[in-house]
């Protein structure tokens, strides 16, 4: 249809549902693995075709353990859809969580719930609605000492969401060679000397998003650099705001992010802070400022 071609080549999910991992490739992991039952084998799209020993993942028998799902961007997730295994032991997926969420502490656990599983019935396949729940990360986890996670297919359905960032304009302090502004808006297409934004050494170097209108931000997530000084970023404050007074860098503060690890992607709430400009700052004397992306989630503001 002209809904799926154009969804497949523009990598928007706004005119009608898909899978979510199928369209972005999506990277899976879990906490241990049981021989080859690899977490990857639950996304491989043979949803009642499993056979034993060929096409679920599992754990190990473990405490806590988890399986987690990286959609490459920010989605309103509607449904997610579990197949538990039909060889034996389908009294091991009761209980599970399927949390949604950005963060990735504590394994991602720590998101909010979308739903519990009480049951599924061997090789069968349950729907659970999440009610368009936002994240990047999808996890599985069964809370409890002396566990074993299985899953034989993984379904996610839902759209992506608004990522205002794309359709700012990017502005910093000093350019580092070719690490213009605008690389921290190309939608987490970074490669190493090819999508990151950066600062020269500076005092209190600093990035302007303009997003063109008024928004109430709710959420802003950064990813950091990947091949090294992951502790550049620790201690940039994040601005938002209608002034460009000293550069924009006297909006109130909504996050002032500690750290954030190589190459990952962390999400800082706003609470509907209300501006056009979104700034980010590094305080201090000979600093760097390098961000591999930015994306904003928020609404706007009827005049």
């Amino acid at each position: 249809s002209w809904c799926t071609n154009y969804m497949l080549h523009h990598h928007l999910l706004h005119c009608c549902p898909q899978i979510l991992f199928e369209l972005l490739g999506g990277a899976t992991i879990q906490s241990s693995t049981s021989a080859d039952w690899f977490a990857e084998k639950a996304i491989d799209g043979n949803r009642g075709l499993q056979q034993l020993y060929t096409g679920c993942s599992s754990t190990l028998n473990e405490t806590n353990p988890w399986w987690r799902l990286d959609l490459r961007d920010v989605y309103r997730v509607s449904e997610v859809v579990i197949t538990n295994r039909k060889d034996c032991c389908a009294e091991q997926i009761n209980g599970a969580e399927i949390h949604i969420g950005n963060s990735l502490e504590n394994n991602g656990t720590n998101n909010p719930i979308c739903a519990v599983i009480p049951d599924i019935p061997a090789g069968e396949s349950n729907n659970y609605l999440c009610d368009g729940l936002e994240g990047r990360y999808m996890i599985i986890h069964i809370p409890g000492d002396w566990k074993i996670l299985t899953l034989c297919e993984v379904e996610v359905y839902g759209y992506l969401a608004e990522n205002l960032a794309v359709a700012g304009a990017a502005i910093q302090s000093s350019t580092s060679a070719d690490w213009f502004a605008e690389k921290a808006i190309d939608r987490g297409l970074q490669q190493l000397y090819t999508g990151c934004s950066s600062t020269i050494p500076e005092n209190n170097p600093w990035w302007r998003l303009d997003l063109r209108h008024i928004y109430r931000v709710n959420k802003v997530v950064i990813t950091n650099r990947k091949d090294c000084c992951a502790e550049r970023l620790n201690g940039t404050e994040i601005r938002i705001g209608n002034s460009l007074e000293n550069n924009g860098t006297n909006n109130p503060i909504c996050a002032v992010i500690p750290a954030i690890p190589a190459g990952e992607s962390y999400s800082y709430s706003c609470d509907g802070m209300e501006g056009r400009y979104l700034n980010l700052i590094v305080p201090g004397d000979m600093k760097t400022l390098t961000l591999c992306e930015v994306k904003v989630y928020g609404e706007g503001i009827h005049q």
